[in-house]
């Protein structure tokens, strides 16, 4: 089917991206990486359970899924000083050719009989040290790639994939899974990345638009965190994501409780949870290039609220229904989230410093989520997993209604006129 007759079949506020040949290009590598990505969710901790010691498949299972997302944010970090230097385009290309290495490393020790725990988590970990830097690399290739009013669009397409990769990567890998090796699955996911960073280096349009570009200072070491500092709205998104992903974290530990004690089921209704809640995610996220020509700020608040909003039935004791048409909603309401957060950042942040700050970002994220997710044990057992979904419910529309004040309050003191 020609390019012009299937475009047509796009909802309007997506057409226009696909004149750009090198996003149009880019995209199915970045779907590639993230169900290579997603893939992986299974095979990671599948492959730990394998090769850990008698009695010792709990610590290494932590390891490993600890090590496969975590080194991002020290990478983020330590490399910074000579990251920044990069152009998007290379960063992306860094950090899908390092996953790529590394991770095609895994099967190959697999089939050698030498993938000890030790070598598995180092392989992984060393895999994860730029994916703070890849991920703000991507990011602002699409903010160089297309004009403002395109970015969310954009954007949106991207997180969903990202959303979508959460349905179909977990349950590809366990259909592969009865065929190979666990290890094999992670080979797959290596070369997704390796198509990856083989398509980044064919965009040659955006890399002669960066070198005819304006040089960049780089000689700052926390040029993007006093960056961030000074610009008070963009820190504020990155407070309210990080606030927003840490009362996120207790529910993936109290959703599995409040299956089996309270509902008294199995992982297939656990399964279904958060199944309704990928699929939402992916609809909801397709809805963000429409919200284009509305102001992003209310719109970003009114998701934190809305999310926190399907969570408040849990506590009220309503039946497994309800509770799953609310999760679904739930997914669906919080789609539209991460390509809004993004496109305020690629709004706001001066070019020459979007990856640096892209990169402060990612980091500092990557810790929110973790913490939380430490937190919903302890509280679960305290107070009961039903109680703590209900807690961070109420706690996250708490948070929508602080940061809405407090922007109202920034806002009203930007414009009062200095007292001569």
């Amino acid at each position: 089917m020609p390019l012009s007759s299937t475009t047509r079949l796009l909802p309007p506020t997506y057409r226009p991206l696909f004149a750009h040949v090198e996003f149009r290009r880019l995209l199915p590598a970045l779907a590639a990486s993230d169900l290579g990505d997603g893939m992986s969710v299974v095979a990671v901790a599948w492959l730990a359970v394998l090769i850990a010691p008698p009695g010792q498949s709990g610590l290494v299972v932590g390891a490993a899924v600890a090590a496969y997302a975590l080194p991002g944010a020290a990478g983020a970090l330590v490399f910074g000083r000579w990251l920044r230097r990069l152009t998007p385009r290379r960063l992306l290309a860094a950090d899908s050719w390092l996953r790529a290495l590394l991770l095609g490393c895994v099967p190959l020790a697999w089939a050698a009989g030498v993938l000890h725990p030790v070598l598995y988590v180092v392989l992984l970990a060393g895999s994860s040290v730029l994916h703070a830097w890849g991920g703000a690399g991507k990011y602002s290739l699409i903010a160089q790639m297309l004009p403002p009013d395109q970015r969310l669009a954009a954007n949106a397409l991207v997180s969903s994939s990202a959303s979508a990769s959460v349905i179909v990567g977990p349950a590809l890998a366990g259909f592969l899974a009865a065929i190979v090796s666990p290890a094999w699955i992670i080979g797959l996911d290596a070369m997704s990345f390796a198509i990856l960073a083989v398509q980044v280096g064919r965009l040659g349009g955006v890399a002669k638009a960066v070198a005819t570009a304006a040089p960049v200072d780089t000689s700052r070491s926390a040029a993007g965190l006093r960056l961030l500092r000074s610009q008070p709205e963009l820190l504020g998104v990155l407070a309210l994501t990080w606030f927003f992903n840490f009362l996120y974290g207790p529910v993936e530990v109290a959703l599995p409780l409040h299956v089996t004690d309270d509902l008294h089921s199995g992982a297939s209704l656990l399964g279904l949870y958060w199944t309704l809640f990928g699929a939402g995610a992916v609809l909801g996220g397709l809805t963000a290039g429409a919200l284009s020509r509305l102001p992003h700020w209310p719109v970003t608040l009114g998701i934190v609220a809305g999310w926190g909003l399907m969570l408040v039935p849990f506590g009220l004791g309503v039946s497994a229904g309800i509770s799953l048409v609310c999760f679904g909603l739930g997914g669906m309401i919080y789609g539209p989230f991460t390509a809004l957060s993004f496109t305020l950042f690629q709004d706001r942040t001066p070019e020459a410093w979007l990856t640096t700050v892209l990169a402060v970002r990612g980091a500092a994220l990557l810790t929110a989520s973790p913490v939380g997710t430490a937190l919903g044990g302890p509280l679960s057992a305290a107070m009961g997993p039903r109680q703590v979904l209900a807690a961070s419910g109420m706690a996250t529309i708490t948070l929508a209604v602080v940061a809405t004040a407090v922007r109202t309050w920034g806002k009203r003191r930007a414009r009062r006129p200095l007292i001569q």
